[in-house]
Formats: structure tokens, C-alpha cells, sequence
């Protein structure tokens, strides 16, 4: 990809740096003497981070107004009370005093090779007609949901519109609330669009103020951007912590263009969502079918008894104890997905007694990608987790099971993300998922009832192979 600017007297490098962010002093590699220059000049404004009005403050940065998250202290830059942001503190502290800057000078101009997308794969019917769908969406300006069922294909369907909009000379964010989901997606474009630079931010990411026409984020760094982009893809819209916090949905909206296209992607729409659809005032696609044209597998529910009970027994639940036994001798990788780390660590010694290789993965474990790697590769029979893995997680002839399936923390969006991880692939379409009860709940029945329903749908619309 070819870059072109304007000569100085701006700095090329600084415009590259700063181009649709929002960053503090710290975070610009530049000195205070080149940003006065540029600001002077009027390439670079600046505005106060935290600001006040009506005895109340509020963060330009995550958009914050819960007077509780902000804290006022005798600051030793501004000599005077400053109040900072608690709300967004770990991407650094936005003060009274501190400044925000962004680019107000010329933009960017590159050139895209025609044949920017070397993905040379197919899509099923179902694929297809979403996928002109998307293309058509990112040419407009409003929101538009695809809602895909686990294991549809969802990134494959989103190529041809990425194309269509970077040939159209529009820079795209495809954002997702977890960073496991954007190391995934990341090295998938990268292939499909090896002729441009892809650009990826997370938590751990080192470069993150290069500029690109395409960029894998997770929904916490688009903090840093302001009106960058002309296309914004959100995955998995209905994960944590996206669905529960405000001010990523902020962030999102920050980052985007008044005139930019919002694709929301999910297997789970929120029932606002849902409502929104029905009622005509969210434009959407349903893909219900998977792209191998086999139905998901509709969860078995299977009462354990008082599986806490047993557990403080030191005892592992018969039915659990057999289901275990017999993925273990068949040789079947397996997730068992538990309610709580404090519950998984407890019980661990017990189930490394069916089988020593057995390990655990939460969002605190620092070598789960290791781990998840290592069942992929089938070095490990099986691993106990928590929820971290029912999103983004592909693995052949993975069965699965919950252990304690009408625990609150399995809400029913959660129960059908954890059963699409089985039978993803065309060589195993099928598998098992089985709901450990000691009770059923609304959520799990609501999880059978919704996968029951695509399947029916795509079954209608012959979208299922017979």
C-alpha cells in the first residue's frame, strides 16, 4: 500500500501517529515544542480532558458522567484541585489539566490494489445472500445486524464488504469486546488482505498509533479514536463487557465518523436488539443455518443432583463422573465449563484423578492460550473454564458440557454461544452438549427453544442438508 501527503511544514510522521486519535501528551512521541508548532498552525487542536459544567464533570475520552468515577486532588502540573477520571485510569490519567490531542490537518491519501482480497473461498447460499447484504450496508451510513448462528461463517461473509469498502477508499474497524477474539480474527485478515497493512490493538498490542486502512480492535482501544473511521464492524455485540458498559458503546460511536456504516455482528442479539428488528427500525440478515449446511446440535439436559454438595463431599457427580470417563477413553477433546473459578479450582484434584492431564483455563490464567492451544493440538484430553471460552474458540470434534447449567452466570445468550463451539467443522458437523442440572432454569430452556428455532428456520428455507 502505497502512502502519499501533503510536503511539511507538518510533520508526516506526527500526522501518521495522530491521525483519528484522541491521545494524551504521553502517548504522542513527539516534543512539546512540535506539538505547540503544529497546534499553532493549526494541524493539531487540544482539548481538555475532563470538563466541567453545571457543578458536574464529564470525560471527553470514555464519556463518563457518573459523578462517583471522577476524584478531585491537589495536582502538582496545574499547581491547583484537578479532577481526573476514574472511569478510564488504566489507559492513563485524564485530568482538567491534561490535554487530549487530534489531528486536524490533511488526511491521509492511499492507493488499494484491485486485488486487495486474496481470499479465494466459497460461500453456502446462506452465506452469500448476507454477504451482499453487508456490502450493501457498508455503502450507507445507518446500522445494520447480521445475526448468524454459531458456526455460520460469519468472518468469511464480511470479506467481500471489507473489499468493496476499502476499494471505495474507506477505512474500516473490526472491533470486539475480547481480546481471545481479535488474536483469532487478526491473522484471518491478514491473509485474506495480505496487500495492505492490518493494523491490531488489544490490551497487549505494542504498535498502537500506526495508521491503516483496516484495523482488529477490541471495543476498550477505540477509546483512543475520534471520528477515524468510515466503517465499523462490532462482533460478538452481545458480550461482556460490551453489553453491560456504556461507555464502550461511547467508544464505539466515538471512533466513528458521523457518516460511517455500523455492522453489528452476533449469534445472540440482546431481546432490545430483537425488538428493534421486528419492529422494522434495525435493518437485518439472519443467517440460521451453518456454512457445512448441518443443524447445530440442540443441548441434552441431564440432572446431576446437588453438584455443589457432592463437590464439597470431595465427590464428582455420577452422571458427570461418566460423562468424563468415556470422552477420556473415546479420546473426544472436551470443555467443561463451570459457574466460578473458585468452584473450578476446587474441584480440579478431583477430576485430575480421571485423568492427571486435565487442566484449567479462566481470564486471569496467564497461559490459556497455551492451553487452548494444546488441546487443539491434542496434548491435553480435555480443560475445565470458566465463560472465557464460550466465544472464539474452534476445535475439531469438541464435545462439551456445563457443569451446573441453571447457575445465574449462564445466562441463555451464554448457553448458546458455549454450544456453538461444537461441530464447527465440515469433516465434524456433529457433537454433543449436555446441561449438568440440578434444576432446570428459564435461560437453558430459552437455549434449546432458540437453537431449536434456527435449525427449524434454515430446515424451512433449505438451507440444511437432508
Amino acid at each position: 500500500m502505497k502512502k502519499t501527503s501533503i510536503s511539511p511544514p507538518y510533520s508526516p510522521e506526527l500526522q501518521n501517529h495522530l491521525i483519528g486519535k484522541h491521545l494524551l501528551a504521553f502517548e504522542i512521541p513527539f516534543s512539546q515544542e512540535i506539538l505547540t508548532e503544529h497546534l499553532k498552525n493549526g494541524y493539531v487542536s487540544e482539548t481538555c480532558g475532563v470538563q466541567s459544567g453545571n457543578g458536574s464533570y464529564h470525560c471527553v475520552r470514555c464519556g463518563n458522567k457518573d459523578q462517583t468515577l471522577f476524584y478531585t486532588f491537589p495536582c502538582k502540573i496545574c499547581n491547583q484541585d484537578c479532577t481526573y477520571c476514574r472511569s478510564c485510569i488504566m489507559m492513563g490519567r485524564v485530568s482538567e489539566c491534561a490535554k487530549l490531542y487530534r489531528w486536524t490537518g490533511p488526511g491521509i491519501q492511499y492507493t488499494i490494489p484491485d486485488n486487495v482480497m486474496r481470499w479465494t473461498g466459497t460461500l453456502s447460499a446462506g452465506q452469500q445472500n448476507a454477504s451482499d447484504c453487508v456490502v450493501e450496508a457498508v455503502n450507507g451510513k445507518d446500522e445494520f445486524l447480521v445475526w448468524a448462528v454459531c458456526g455460520a461463517g460469519k468472518t468469511e461473509v464480511l470479506f467481500p464488504a471489507i473489499e468493496a469498502a476499502l476499494l471505495a477508499g474507506k477505512r474500516i474497524c473490526l472491533a470486539t469486546p475480547r481480546t481471545d477474539v481479535v488474536l483469532e480474527l487478526s491473522p484471518r485478515l491478514k491473509k485474506a488482505f495480505p496487500a495492505i497493512e492490518v493494523t491490531t490493538l488489544h490490551a497487549g498490542s505494542e504498535n498502537r498509533h500506526g495508521f491503516s486502512p483496516l484495523t482488529v480492535s477490541t471495543t476498550h482501544q477505540l477509546f483512543r479514536f475520534i471520528e477515524a473511521f468510515d466503517v465499523i464492524i462490532v462482533d460478538e455485540v452481545d458480550a461482556f463487557p460490551y453489553s453491560m458498559d456504556d461507555s464502550l458503546h461511547y467508544a464505539v460511536n466515538k471512533s466513528k465518523k458521523v457518516s460511517a456504516a455500523t455492522i453489528y455482528l452476533t449469534a445472540t442479539p440482546s431481546k432490545s436488539m430483537r425488538r428493534l428488528y421486528r419492529s422494522g427500525k434495525l435493518k437485518a440478515v439472519i443467517i440460521p443455518a451453518r456454512y457445512h449446511r448441518q443443524p447445530i446440535p440442540v443441548p441434552e439436559m441431564k440432572w446431576s443432583g446437588n453438584w455443589q454438595k457432592l463437590f464439597l463431599q470431595q465427590k464428582i457427580p455420577s452422571k458427570i463422573n461418566a460423562w468424563v470417563s468415556e470422552h477420556l477413553n473415546q479420546n473426544i477433546p472436551f470443555l467443561l465449563f463451570f459457574p466460578s473459578i473458585r468452584v473450578m479450582e476446587q474441584v480440579l484434584p478431583l477430576f485430575q484423578r480421571l485423568s492427571p492431564e486435565l487442566s484449567i483455563v479462566h481470564s486471569r490464567h496467564p497461559d490459556r492460550k497455551e492451553k487452548v492451544m494444546a488441546l487443539r493440538n491434542g496434548l491435553v484430553p480435555g480443560l475445565l473454564t470458566t465463560t472465557i471460552l464460550e466465544r472464539g474458540v474452534t476445535i475439531e470434534r469438541l464435545e462439551v458440557a456445563v457443569i451446573g447449567a441453571e447457575h445465574e452466570v449462564f445466562s441463555d445468550s451464554a448457553l448458546v454461544q458455549i454450544a456453538g463451539r461444537v461441530g464447527r467443522s465440515f469433516a465434524n458437523p456433529s457433537g454433543t452438549v449436555t446441561f449438568f442440572h440440578y434444576g432446570k432454569s428459564e435461560a437453558m430452556a430459552e437455549a434449546v427453544r432458540h437453537i431449536q428455532m434456527m435449525n427449524k428456520n434454515a430446515m424451512k428455507r433449505g438451507l440444511l442438508d437432508e
